[in-house]
């Protein structure tokens, strides 16, 4: 039958003989009733066309059973692999994501944050979006539990779930010195980013710790058309790199297209190439790029377990980096093994 917006649990209780907290607990995830009981008032509710309206029964509970996500763009592959596992993670909790997007700035704007509140949500998790301090006190006080993944933040307000960005960046260091490369560059991401700057610091000091220093640095603000720019301008000189670091694998393809297609350079036979993230298309033949794994099943894991943690649990927020292995491909010159 068609669903008839009139249709109240008073209606579906009397319709399966039973009380109307009967009805209430059936479609309360986690809520205890028999069998029966919930077949009975399952049947009655599709017989009515009648559906639960989660809002109204957040207003009652003071539980919604949603978890706000905040993301700025979809562009980068890791993204939309992450919200899906991240989603089902949830959904096997009881729980539902919805999901908003913000600007593609350095914090998140205070409108989104506002939607989040008038729609009950019982946390909100962020994905490689900052939260101000002022932001951070509004949820505090209205008792909204904010974890940020795939970006950290010094507050012990917020939980967060990284990979080990600095190992990653210093495996990578390790990596190509190992091949023989004498002049690496880092084509970063944003520096205003705890990802960005985690991983350059980790390059920095593994070159260091071999006695040496980076061909460059420079800053691409995760954007894979000032990737390119940067490459053309970095490489198309006589004296240039002979290994490239990319800030993560969505600006490496970028960084890739420039050397083969703009400036006629062979990868690796010319220049190493080494991503972060470890998207699908990373396995790709057209790129094959050795790239550090984001532990991503680990990562969604542990954002929903700090998730449920300080909802259900009342645990004080936490601050989780994972390490990810050097997925090595054929974009990057490996280094040579002694007999």
């Amino acid at each position: 039958m068609r669903r008839h917006d009139n249709v109240t649990s008073l209606d579906v209780a009397r319709r399966a003989g039973v009380s109307q907290s009967a009805v209430s607990r059936t479609f309360t995830p986690g809520a205890s009733v028999s069998k029966r009981t919930r077949e009975k008032v399952e049947k009655a509710a599709e017989d009515l066309g009648y559906r639960p309206n989660s809002l109204a029964r957040a207003m009652i509970t003071g539980r919604s059973r949603i978890i706000g996500l905040v993301v700025a763009y979809l562009e980068n592959q890791f993204y939309p692999v992450a919200i899906e596992r991240l989603s089902r993670a949830l959904k096997d909790e009881g729980y539902h994501m919805l999901i908003f997007l913000t600007e593609n700035s350095d914090t998140m704007v205070p409108e989104v944050v506002n939607d989040l509140l008038d729609y009950r949500v019982d946390a909100i998790v962020t994905a490689s979006v900052a939260m101000s301090d002022e932001l951070t006190a509004q949820c505090d006080a209205a008792g909204i539990p904010v974890v940020m993944f795939n970006r950290g933040q010094d507050d012990e307000r917020i939980s967060s779930v990284t990979s080990d960005n600095v190992s990653g960046g210093r495996d990578v260091a390790n990596f190509l010195l190992a091949g023989g490369h004498q002049r690496i560059a880092h084509i970063a991401g944003w520096q205003e980013s705890s990802t960005g700057r985690d991983r350059a610091k980790g390059f920095v000091e593994g070159l260091a710790e071999r006695g040496e220093e980076p061909f460059i640095v420079v800053d691409s603000h995760y954007d894979p058309n000032e990737a390119k720019r940067l490459t053309r301008e970095i490489f198309s000189k006589q004296d240039r790199p002979d290994a490239v670091f990319v800030g993560n694998d969505h600006m490496a393809f970028a960084v890739m297209d420039a050397l083969r297609f703009d400036i006629g350079l062979r990868v690796p036979s010319d220049v190493s190439v080494v991503g972060y993230d470890d998207v699908p298309i990373s396995s790709w033949a057209a790129y094959d790029l050795t790239t550090i794994r984001q532990p991503v099943n680990q990562m969604v894991a542990a954002t929903v377990e700090a998730v449920i943690d300080r909802i259900e649990g009342g645990i004080q927020p936490k601050q989780v980096r994972i390490p990810g292995p050097l997925i090595v491909r054929g974009s990057a010159r490996k280094p040579e093994i002694s007999s």
